[in-house]
């Protein structure tokens, strides 16, 4: 296993990377938390390996790190934008992602739902949704782009405008996830849906994810580009 830093972890075992995130709290995407999946999910490209994205018991990601908003507003567009990048990446990512979701996925903790190959829940109580307009904040123009790509069209305007928020069972009916299973099993599910995909032909999947997602792509690089240019 090799530590990324004290919140990520990188573990390749044959053609399967996990990327663990691990803050020992709620699994807040700081700046440094995105930069380190940014580096791991690099490291993963170069080890041309399938990516299972994981968190913590209980805690998937419970999005942005509101301290940045309270006590460092300089940096907001910064995080915003590390956290647009990660979208972009997981979505366009050239091997497949898996993302074992452990429990809750609320606002940029379910983006990665929105962007990867496969998503597997952890069955119990836990929420998974966009909240930001329940929380005061404009859901950003590649939100959106990811939630058109993924979600149901009869869940869209409710999930995205009104901020509903799911367990994990009415979440597969919306999108965000694929299926859930015990919390006991996710480790094993995650793996084997892995292992799956590793049997496909590289080539052709990097190929036509980018034919698939070609335009969701394309409006999510556009909303980032207009509300956080670098």
């Amino acid at each position: 296993m090799a530590r990324m830093n004290d919140l990520v972890t990188y573990e390749l075992e044959g053609r399967i990377a996990t990327i663990a995130m691990d803050d020992g709290k709620a699994n807040a995407l700081s700046i440094d938390m995105l930069n380190e999946l940014l580096a791991a999910l690099d490291q993963a490209e170069r080890d041309e390996a399938v990516v299972v994205l994981t968190g913590r018991e209980g805690r998937f990601s419970a999005g942005f790190d509101l301290k940045v908003f309270a006590e460092q507003p300089e940096r907001i567009v910064e995080m915003l934008r590390l956290g647009a990048d990660l979208s972009e990446r997981v979505l366009g990512f050239p091997t497949p992602v898996v993302v074992a979701a452990n429990g809750h996925a609320i606002a940029a903790g379910s983006f990665a739902l929105l962007a990867a190959d496969v998503r597997i829940g952890t069955e119990g109580d836990f929420k998974i949704g966009l909240n930001e307009v329940q929380i005061g904040l404009t859901v950003p123009l590649f939100v959106i782009a990811l939630a058109r790509h993924r979600l149901h069209p009869a869940h869209f305007s409710g999930a995205v405008v009104n901020a509903k928020m799911y367990d994990p069972q009415r979440a597969i009916a919306a999108g965000y996830l694929d299926r859930a299973v015990p919390a006991g099993d996710l480790r094993a599910a995650s793996l084997a849906a892995a292992e799956e995909l590793a049997g496909l032909n590289a080539e052709a999947h990097k190929a036509t994810k980018l034919r698939v997602r070609g335009d969701a792509l394309k409006e999510l690089r556009e909303g980032i580009d207009s509300e956080f240019p670098a």
